[in-house]
Formats: C-alpha cells, sequence, structure tokens
C-alpha cells in the first residue's frame, strides 16, 4: 500500500502522521506534479483540508480523497464547522469522499458521527481521532461509493463576518453568542467587538451561566 498525502493545515497533518505509523505514507505540505505523483504511482492520494482546485487528470487517474467535517451531502462548501455551529447544529459527522472536478460532490465512501459540542479544539481532536480511524478502514477494506445529491454550496467564511455586532448583542440569544465566538477560536479570524476609540476586543473563550 502506497499512499501520498497532501495537505498543510494541522489537523489534516495529525491525521496523516497517525497514519504513517501504520502505513507508507508521503507527506507533502504543498501541491505536487502529475508526474511526480505518477514515478510513486499510490495506491490512494489524501487531500484532507485542501481547498485549491486539483487538476482533472489526477483525479481522473488516481483515487484523491478528501475529508470533508460535515454529513454530506450537508454542508458542502466552505467553513463547514463553522456554518453547522452557527445554526446551533449539536450533531455532524466525518465524511470521506472520491473527489471529483466539483467540490464536496463526489461519491461517499465513510462516515462516522462527529459532536459539535465543546470548544474547537476537542471538535477537532474529534476529526483527527475519526478521520485516522476511517482512512485506515478505507485502506484494508472493500467499501461502496455512495453517490450524493448536493443541493446547497455554503461560501467560506470571510475574516469580517467574526465582528459580533451591536445588532447582534441586541437581538440574539446568549446560545447564538456563545456558539459564534466558540467557533472561532484559534485558527479561524477570532470574534470580535468594535469598539467606540476604535479598536478590536477579541473574544477567545465564552461560557453559558443561567440567572438565578
Amino acid at each position: 500500500m502506497k499512499i501520498i498525502a497532501i495537505g498543510y493545515r494541522n489537523w489534516a497533518l495529525k491525521i496523516y502522521k497517525n497514519l504513517a505509523k501504520r502505513e507508507k505514507v508521503l507527506i507533502f505540505r504543498k501541491e505536487i506534479s502529475y508526474k511526480r505523483i505518477k514515478k510513486y504511482n499510490p495506491n490512494f492520494i489524501l487531500y484532507y483540508g485542501w481547498s485549491k482546485k486539483v487538476p482533472k487528470n489526477i483525479i481522473d487517474d488516481y483515487k484523491c480523497i478528501m475529508l470533508h467535517p460535515s454529513k454530506l451531502p450537508a454542508f458542502a462548501g466552505g467553513s463547514p464547522i463553522q456554518n453547522q455551529i452557527i445554526r446551533n447544529i449539536k450533531t455532524s459527522a466525518v465524511t470521506l469522499f472520491r473527489m471529483n472536478e466539483k467540490f464536496d460532490r463526489g461519491n461517499i465512501l465513510f462516515q462516522k458521527k462527529l459532536s459539535l459540542d465543546g470548544e474547537l479544539n476537542e471538535i477537532f481532536d474529534e476529526i483527527i481521532r475519526i478521520g485516522t480511524m476511517l482512512s485506515l478502514q478505507m485502506f484494508k477494506q472493500k467499501y461502496k461509493e455512495k453517490k450524493t445529491n448536493v443541493k446547497k454550496i455554503y461560501p467560506r467564511r470571510k475574516p469580517w463576518e467574526s465582528e459580533i455586532t451591536l445588532s447582534e448583542l441586541k437581538c440574539k440569544n446568549a446560545n447564538y453568542l456563545y456558539n459564534k465566538i466558540r467557533m472561532l477560536q484559534s485558527p479561524y479570524p477570532t470574534a470580535y467587538i468594535n469598539t467606540s476609540d476604535g479598536k478590536k476586543l477579541y473574544l477567545l473563550k465564552a461560557s453559558l451561566k443561567k440567572i438565578k
């Protein structure tokens, strides 16, 4: 078994390092050419957390696999964790799917439940654990590809969307504000409030407590 793993996000690299303890995995932090891939002739190419378009000849000629932290076809597209948490979704999934030319629309291979409760680092720890387990299953087991029907692609969130506005403070409940703060913990653009003296007050952590 030969595997190429391409990615730059910390959680993806941690999965790759876990896999390298069990399989022959060649890890790259940046895109590599078709010629170089052909020379290695991998059984799988992993693009976990990858956000760039992969050349068609690579997708057509090799088993290119993506990990997406949602229960596809729901929440395809950018910022899946944030787009779920801000809508108060508590249970999601880690999905492995075979890539095609359309973002997040390839056939699903494996899917396992993921809790979106807790701090963001705890959610990433679960993504790493589940992503490692599902990848090892994929390498060793026969699997049946399941077609997906994505009806909506969510856009990647912009840094300015991390602002907690005066309107939100007035109109949104505590749970919404709590979710917005925790979904934007490191490594994402941190939630902030613009203050009257032209500064930004960053909100790194929040907790909820009922008033007696």
